[in-house]
């Protein structure tokens, strides 16, 4: 799953050590540090360091289900997400009139445990942070896809917005990503929610080295090379 990137600068090229004499100087210049294996996979994300120094949580436990079930909410208040990572808390507020049958869906799955241990897999700093996929793959899903709750045209996708990634049109499933900054994209991702409070959060989280992954089509490196996980997500009213 993938959803539109935008135009970014480019990053400049390996070198390898060289030395150069003259009569009066001589300069080396030294190598850079190897590149780093980019992971593939959620067993590569497991093999990596994990982002800002913080401890790996238990691995993810793979589910599959046929649709989503009761999420176990009245409805009478609204529902509050909190999501443990690796660098931080972040509290997310489910917008259940915009979008309730991804809102459901994602309460549903955070219920289950589905997002426990896993990796986000996705980083565009300024632009967006991507998980919600067990596999770390960028083609996993929990076994049903979501009819679209699109926003009306014009919708601007501001920073700590949560959105639903897609292929195309329902194909939602349980892949999302969180605006880490104001973007006018088409309004082809269903928004179900907002972060609240751990802004400060996503900005520790944008410090992750990334490297390029093999295929990526994103403009920039997005593969984050120390590993993001979202250790719990829950959800109260």
């Amino acid at each position: 799953m993938s959803i539109a990137v935008l135009a970014a600068a480019g990053c400049g090229e390996s070198s390898v050590a060289t030395t150069t004499t003259t009569p009066a100087t001589t300069t080396t210049t030294l190598p850079e540090t190897p590149l780093a294996v980019v992971p593939r996979d959620y067993d590569g994300f497991r093999a990596q360091p994990t982002a800002c120094g913080a401890d790996a949580p238990e691995p993810v436990t793979p589910m599959q289900f046929e649709a989503p079930g009761d999420a176990g909410l009245s409805g009478a208040a609204p529902a509050e997400v909190l999501m443990s990572t690796s660098c931080g808390d972040l509290t997310i507020e489910l917008d259940f009139d915009a979008a309730p049958e991804t809102a459901g869906s994602f309460a549903f799955l955070a219920a289950q445990g589905y997002f426990d241990g896993t990796a986000m897999h996705r980083l565009i700093p300024g632009y967006i942070l991507q998980g919600g996929d067990p596999t770390a793959t960028g083609t996993g899903g929990p076994g049903y896809a979501l009819p679209d709750e699109f926003p009306p045209a014009g919708t601007v996708y501001e920073r700590g917005m949560i959105a639903m990634a897609n292929a195309g049109p329902g194909t939602s499933g349980s892949q999302f990503f969180i605006m880490l900054g104001d973007a006018e994209l088409p309004p082809q991702y269903t928004i179900f929610g907002r972060v609240v409070d751990g802004l400060s959060t996503l900005d520790a989280i944008e410090q992750t080295r990334l490297g390029e992954a093999p295929g990526s089509r994103d403009p920039v490196p997005s593969t984050p090379l120390a590993t993001i996980y979202i250790n719990r997500v829950t959800v109260s009213e």
